[in-house]
């Protein structure tokens, strides 16, 4: 019996077969049979026999996932697979199924031997799964460039070397957050390896300089991300069920929403379909703008666009895929054909129409808020914050010098402009140098000033955005604001532009105070940090153009950003430099406790200020939002959602630095100084994280008598309080292009059961 009745998939593209099938298949064989992965015991167990590499029938899902590849390319691609999945079951069979941690490190440690970037080998195959490496690497990478051969090396390293997660899971049987899961799915799944692989057999290399660009990391992640669900739903019964695995996504929001296995299936559906839908939404709103501002010729633009469809008919193939193979549960789909449609191969194209209408009401949802919703007070949930706070002394000295700083970068200036952002009174009220007094606490006053000002300068463009670019929406003028920050942030002595408003005025002398204590690599890195937040101002303003509340995994990395997490946390990091090697902040271990520690505290703001964002500044980026707009469900129960992540990742941070951090330091051999430097940077992300719980309690800006003095009409009320016209009037858009909100709010309002007022 299947644990659950698999649910109705998001299907838009029909599934194409690749003619030279039948060739591949031959071809596939005779390859593993030569490299002894079948009918060939690996330490006494038996991993493939001959029957069950046809069953899986490996060919077949690559014919659907790559149906225009050439028969000689074809063939490549399938040994690939056929050797990936190999890997997978003999690391199951040797060393999951009696976890063996040892003998996995010393297996996996061998195989970059057979990936080198010049094309050397400098070692001799002892398995399988190095023969098999090393025959494929010589065959794939001689025409590819080093860019892409370090992008596929890098990928394959990550998709073998986090089998470990996973069997340190196994051996500790933990399960994973749903945040954590995808996080690693993507290292471990081997999708963005997949992807690299469409590079190869479409024949158009990702161009280097808009490789590591959001829009491209973006669309390489949301294909990751369904490839990896979908599986997870074909392949519960066996991982769960026979293996024991606990990496399925299923499980995850099974245990996380205490739901049913249908329930949590259902849901891992709808986070699929949300990642497709994301996908295409970045396809065709942020790639074409990216080709033009970096100038790619038509061959680039040509190759860019095959790539996104390589990866379009990736998701069609895999799916057709897992319908047939013996290796997944697939019986009684509900996206099979129903009234006597047309079944087997090449119908594919008839669920097309179906699968929209089903999907239709998630994607409406996604452009229904309507903003300014009279929501009032959530009230202060009991947050669990385990680490004590510890204040600066030169609090009070540095709330004076933060109010004179911003006066003097032309921040509380008289223009109508400004002061309908910032003001004396408001400035205090934030009282920013509390956070940074929590964050810092052993600070000398100067770096108390300076964290205080840093803290002011991006709150403060925070706020600007919306005001100047987004009540009449402009973003062209937000794209040049923009673009002109990095000019204040030289890596070397060059003279800055003249300042034209009190960001780039602010900027210029903080980079000037800060970058002159740093190394050319530390100041390359801030830089960077610093960038990625100001860019993600453009993504929120993208969004509220579109009043679109964006997909949760989404959300959850751009937030960081956002933010400014990593601005903060960089300033520890680098106070480190030369005393720590630069690969271990690199590591999972490392980026995992940043990461867990800075969603904690993005949802902690997010709650604190649920009420001033969607009621006050109609606001459409926050986790509350974002959570019951995904699982359709009131503001209460999504609060529930939020605040279980958030104590979910907060248990992973203590996880982590418990538990993995003296394996790394081993692992890496490090010695007492390089100890004692990463467990200083540990511990002052706790106390980051203490810190901005302590702001968030005692600043004057998210209780509703602050709101309604900072941000309500001349009588108090809020924006949503005008009863005059009605509300979804009031505020939806109108005109061109608009009519798509008015269908999704018909959509809402004849669904049954109605949902419940959030």
């Amino acid at each position: 019996m299947q644990p659950f009745t698999l649910p109705e998939f998001y299907t838009p593209h029909p599934a194409r077969l690749n003619p030279n099938l039948q060739r591949a298949r031959s071809h596939s064989a005779e390859w593993a049979r030569e490299m002894e992965m079948v009918d060939s015991p690996q330490q006494g167990v038996e991993i493939w026999s001959e029957q069950d590499l046809a069953k899986h029938d490996y060919a077949l899902l690559c014919a659907y996932t790559h149906p225009d590849a050439s028969g000689p390319e074809l063939d490549l691609i399938t040994d690939w697979y056929v050797w990936v999945f190999y890997f997978d079951d003999h690391f199951v069979e040797l060393f999951k199924r009696n976890p063996d941690k040892a003998g996995a490190e010393q297996h996996l440690a061998r195989l970059p031997l057979f990936m080198p970037i010049d094309g050397v080998f400098t070692a001799e195959p002892r398995n399988p799964v190095e023969r098999g490496l090393a025959d494929l690497w010589a065959r794939t990478i001689p025409p590819m460039s080093t860019d892409w051969r370090q992008r596929f090396a890098t990928s394959t390293k990550n998709l073998l070397d986090e089998s470990l997660w996973e069997l340190a899971n196994i051996s500790a049987d933990r399960l994973s957050n749903p945040v954590e899961y995808v996080e690693m799915r993507r290292k471990v799944g081997g999708a963005p390896w997949s992807a690299n692989l469409v590079e190869h057999a479409v024949g158009a290399e990702v161009p280097a300089v808009v490789a590591g660009s959001r829009p491209l990391l973006v669309l390489r992640d949301c294909f990751a991300d369904a490839v990896h669900l979908r599986n997870d739903l074909f392949s519960y019964q066996r991982e769960v069920e026979d293996e024991g695995e606990l990496s399925n996504s299923v499980l995850v929001f099974e245990r996380f929403l205490d739901c049913s296995t249908q329930d949590a299936a259902e849901v891992v559906n709808d986070l699929l379909t949300s990642r497709l839908h994301q996908f295409e939404h970045t396809a065709f709103t942020e790639v074409p703008p990216l080709a033009d501002e970096h100038g790619l010729d038509p061959a680039q633009r040509a190759g860019l666009f095959a790539y996104a469809k390589g990866l379009q008919d990736w998701q069609s193939g895999g799916h057709e895929w897992h319908l047939r193979s013996s290796r997944y549960m697939n019986e009684g789909t509900r996206s099979e054909p129903v009234l006597g449609g047309p079944t087997g191969l090449g119908t594919s194209a008839a669920n097309i129409v179906p699968s929209l209408l089903t999907t239709a009401p998630q994607r409406a949802r996604s452009f229904s808020h309507v903003p300014f919703e009279e929501v009032g007070p959530l009230g202060r949930p009991d947050f669990r914050m385990p680490f004590p706070l510890t204040l600066n002394e030169h609090l009070d000295a540095s709330r004076e010098h933060v109010v004179e700083w911003c006066r003097r970068v032309g921040m509380l200036e008289p223009s109508d402009q400004v002061r309908a952002v910032w003001n004396e009174p408001l400035l205090r009220d934030i009282d920013l140098p509390l956070c940074a007094a929590g964050i810092d606490p052993r600070a000398t006053r100067e770096q108390l000033d300076l964290t205080s000002d840093w803290l002011a300068w991006g709150t403060f463009g925070d706020d600007y955005y919306p005001v100047a670019f987004g009540r009449t929406p402009d973003m062209a003028a937000a794209k040049a604001c923009t673009d002109r920050l990095p000019l204040f942030m030289p890596l070397d002595s060059s003279e800055v532009p003249t300042p034209l408003n009190p960001l780039e005025t602010g900027l210029a002398d903080l980079w000037q105070r800060t970058a002159s204590t740093l190394s050319q690599p530390g100041r390359r890195a801030f830089r960077r940090t610093i960038e990625d937040m100001i860019y993600s101002w453009l993504w929120e303003l993208a969004n509220q153009e579109l009043n679109r509340i964006p997909d949760p995994v989404d959300y959850i990395e751009m937030r960081r950003r956002t933010f400014g997490s990593d601005l903060t946390m960089s300033l520890s990091r680098l106070a480190r430099e030369g005393a720590v090697p630069p690969e271990v902040f690199g590591t999972r271990t490392l980026v995992g406790i940043e990461n867990a520690a800075q969603d904690y505290a993005c949802m902690l703001n997010d709650v604190f200020s649920f009420q001033k964002e969607i009621e006050y500044e109609g606001e459409l980026h926050n986790a509350i939002l974002v959570v019951a707009h995904f699982l359709d469900c009131d503001y209460q129960r999504s609060l529930s959602v939020v605040l279980d992540l958030m104590d979910a990742r907060m248990r992973q941070f203590e996880h982590l630095t418990e538990n993995e951090l003296p394996a790394l330091f081993e692992e890496f051999q490090l010695d007492q100084t390089a100890r004692e430097a990463v467990l200083a940077h540990v511990q002052q992300i706790r106390h980051w994280l203490s810190g901005i719980l302590n702001w968030h309690d005692g600043c004057k800006r998210y209780a509703e008598e602050d709101l309604r003095r900072h941000h309500g009409r001349a009588d108090g009320a809020s924006p949503a309080a005008d009863s005059s016209t009605p509300h979804a009037a009031k505020f939806a858009p109108t005109g061109m292009g608009t009519s798509a909100v008015h269908l999704a709010q018909r959509l809402r309002e004849s669904a049954e059961p109605a949902s419940a007022a959030r």
